[in-house]
């Protein structure tokens, strides 16, 4: 029996101290308008995706774990860009997003993308080219993945407007036909909003995409973090932990 216990201690030690003296501190962000995966609340990102990272880095040894909220998804991307914050959930990963920006392995969840429009004004919708000639509008700062990203640009006449609730906006206002915004924060503030009876997400999605979570570059704690993080990810994802923090981030922002 102390040999057995010997030997569990010996595997949980290297996990508690992987943060090391040099990185007690963590500082994470995301998408402040993204419930319930995460949204701003009190300068702090909450929702299921912070509850999940933070659970994981406390478990690696981090002694101090800072939620911050920089004001919008595109000021977040900077942040961990420039270094100013260590980690950034609930983000597709792309070909420019990966010049500085470290993916862990696995995504969180899958996020599907509708295309919503005014109730009583849909349109057929089956794929992407269904969406010319028409005018769209999605948030500043989202990516759809390279191969939707490339063809909007391409194809597409969308205008970016700053935040889900002037999304919703330039929507209703007729400044546009059809919004792009990712299901399940899309019916949340829709809801918030008062707005649930006067928009209508279609059935098919544009894109189902992998969420992730994923480390500035220029994080000191990189090195140190990343390979317990996929680690520890992995195990929560392959128990399920994630739609349990869904529930519970739906219901807390429902009552806000």
């Amino acid at each position: 029996m102390k040999i057995r216990l010997l030997a569990v201690l010996a595997l949980l030690v290297p996990v508690a101290t992987l943060a090391g003296p040099d990185c007690q501190e963590l500082v994470i962000t995301g998408h402040p308008s993204y419930p319930p995966v995460a949204w701003g609340s009190d300068g702090k990102i909450v929702g299921a995706a912070p509850e999940l990272v933070a659970g994981i880095a406390k478990a690696l040894g981090v002694a101090r774990v800072t939620s911050k909220d920089f004001g919008s998804w595109e000021k977040a991307q900077a942040a961990v860009r420039g270094g100013e914050a260590d980690v950034i959930f609930g983000i597709y990963r792309n070909d420019e997003r990966m010049e500085y920006l470290e993916y862990l392995e696995p995504p969180f969840m899958v996020d599907p993308v509708s295309v919503v429009v005014r109730t009583g004004a849909a349109f057929p919708y089956a794929q992407w080219s269904d969406l010319k000639g028409r005018k769209g509008v999605t948030n500043v700062g989202e990516s759809y993945g390279d191969r939707f990203d490339a063809y909007l640009g391409r194809e597409l006449t969308v205008s970016r407007v700053a935040g889900v609730d002037k999304v919703f906006a330039a929507l209703l206002e007729g400044k546009a036909d059809y919004a792009i915004i990712a299901l399940y924060p899309g019916r949340n503030v829709a809801r918030k909003l008062g707005l649930a009876d006067k928009v209508e997400f279609l059935p098919k999605a544009v894109v189902s995409a992998d969420m992730f979570v994923a480390f500035s570059k220029r994080s000191k704690c990189l090195a140190a973090l990343k390979d317990g993080f996929s680690r520890l990810l992995k195990s929560d994802v392959d128990g399920g932990k994630m739609k349990g923090l869904l529930e519970t981030a739906d219901r807390t922002f429902a009552r806000q």
